[in-house]
């Protein structure tokens, strides 16, 4: 059986800034709710001859696997791109017409021949074909649509957060699933990001987004060699020149190797647009750095906020610097007789839920006129969380995110337009704001607050 889909939409983008977006075919996972994944199989640029895998949705949580070859690419006018999956094959045309300098007509057409389907059986599948053309066209629009402002916070998001586990239960990959809007279509062409962590999971994944959009990268992290490994992967998968990768070697578990680097940065690199503190470790057993700071909070807590001071000379007004927590936090409350916890039996996961937790105030505390966002990933299924919570990442593996779904709300906070002017301390998650807190005795008081802050200042006086 053969059917068409054919839908036309006008968008308030430029023509040049639409095909940017659609050249990569990948890119269709965040506007089409039809595909569960795409990938680029072939490494670096796009031409013709680019080939994706594309994971379509099945009813029952499954998944049908095609293969997508770029046949035509007319730029900025004209996408042609052929695909073949079991007994099924669809010819996916895009042509773009600029009305206007701002405005740009798409017309989508996707012939489909589904070979298995009996040519009786047409008449009761075409109206659902054509629903799942027009909501792919509707998906398209609304990644090219830039909100005029961000979300508010929702008094059902918070209901949802105190009763803790409705919350929880958006964590997992079904909750990034249900989000309206997943796309990153806006260019971060001459933006500078600093990034710690970058060197798997979150990171790898926030930085490779980065770069397909245009960004220059800062890659912070502790190995030289898996530095050097991640940019081959930023590379192979955004085509990124080597010139807009810069490594920057350092241990966050030393703060004088954080103060080390931030100098490296201000002295010979450009000033940033973004920093994003990435870079997190739980410990399972508790030690303390030759500084004297147990590891959990010196690499969780210490390290961000420390890199985040020495690097505020290099940042602008409209810098923004991304802190990442956990939502682990919601269970915990800062100690403030116990920081260290050295009275108390260790926990790593307590540790860790903690200097997060500090890393949240101080977030919220800053004064600068660069805008600061914490946000949270979810549970994300990334090697960390393998190797520090092996049951936990076991027994909740079909359930968690994969680490490109957790890096969704991260990649957005560095490069969403309608962020550009916001202020507000928040806690972000799945793009929306959300409460700090949901325990009792989870939650601290203003003059607690301050000694931390007071604490803090002391303890990181010697590196700056």
């Amino acid at each position: 059986m053969k059917h068409t889909l054919h839908e036309k939409i006008v968008v308030n983008r430029p023509i040049e800034e639409c095909f940017a977006y659609l050249k990569d075919f990948s890119s269709i996972e965040q506007w089409d709710p039809g595909v569960y994944r795409a990938r680029k199989l072939t490494p670096y640029g796009v031409a013709v001859g680019t080939e994706y895998e594309i994971l379509l949705k099945l009813p029952a949580g499954k998944q049908v696997s095609m293969r997508y070859r770029q046949a035509v690419i007319n730029e900025p006018r004209e996408l042609i791109l052929h695909g073949e999956g079991d007994n099924f094959s669809a010819i996916d045309t895009l042509n773009l017409q600029a009305i206007s300098p701002t405005r740009t007509e798409i017309d989508y057409r996707a012939e489909l021949d589904l070979r298995w389907l009996p040519a009786p059986l047409k008449p009761l599948i075409k109206p659902m074909l054509n629903r799942i053309g027009k909501k792919a066209i509707s998906g398209l629009k609304r990644a090219l649509t830039i909100p005029g402002t961000p979300s508010n916070r929702r008094l059902w998001h918070d209901i949802l957060d105190k009763l803790v586990v409705p919350a929880t239960l958006s964590f997992g990959k079904r909750g990034y699933l249900s989000l309206p809007r997943k796309s990153h279509s806006s260019r971060m062409d001459g933006k500078i990001v600093a990034i710690t962590g970058p060197t798997a999971g979150l990171g790898l994944d926030t930085a490779c987004e980065l770069a397909r959009l245009g960004a220059t990268l800062i890659l912070i992290g502790r190995s030289k060699q898996k530095l050097s490994n991640a940019a081959k992967q930023i590379q192979r998968f955004s085509a990124c020149s080597e010139n807009t990768l810069h490594l920057v070697e350092a241990d966050l578990a030393s703060l004088e190797a954080t103060a080390a680097a931030a100098q490296q940065i201000t002295t010979s690199l450009p000033p940033i647009d973004v920093l994003i503190n990435n870079a997190g470790a739980l410990f399972a057993t508790r030690e303390e750095t030759n500084e004297g700071f147990e590891r959990a909070l010196a690499v969780n807590f210490l390290a961000p906020v420390l890199l985040s001071k020495l690097l505020s000379p290099h940042l602008n007004d409209n810098s923004r610097v991304i802190n990442v927590v956990s939502g682990g936090l919601y269970f915990q409350g800062i100690k403030l007789d116990d920081l260290q916890f050295r009275s108390e039996p260790y926990d790593g996961s307590k540790a860790y839920a903690r200097a997060k937790r500090a890393l949240l105030y101080m977030s919220n505390e800053s004064t600068t006129k660069t805008s600061y966002f914490t946000m949270h990933p979810g549970w994300a299924a990334t090697p960390g969380v393998a190797k520090s919570l092996p049951a936990f990442n076991k027994r909740l593996q079909h359930f968690m995110r994969d680490s490109r779904m957790g890096a969704d709300t991260m990649i957005w906070l560095a490069t969403a337009p309608e962020l550009q002017a916001y202020k507000e301390p928040q806690l972000w998650f799945d793009r929306h704001p959300h409460t700090f807190d949901v325990l009792p005795n989870t939650k601290s008081n203003p003059n607690e607050i301050q000694q931390l802050k007071n604490w803090t200042t002391a303890a990181l006086a010697q590196f700056q």
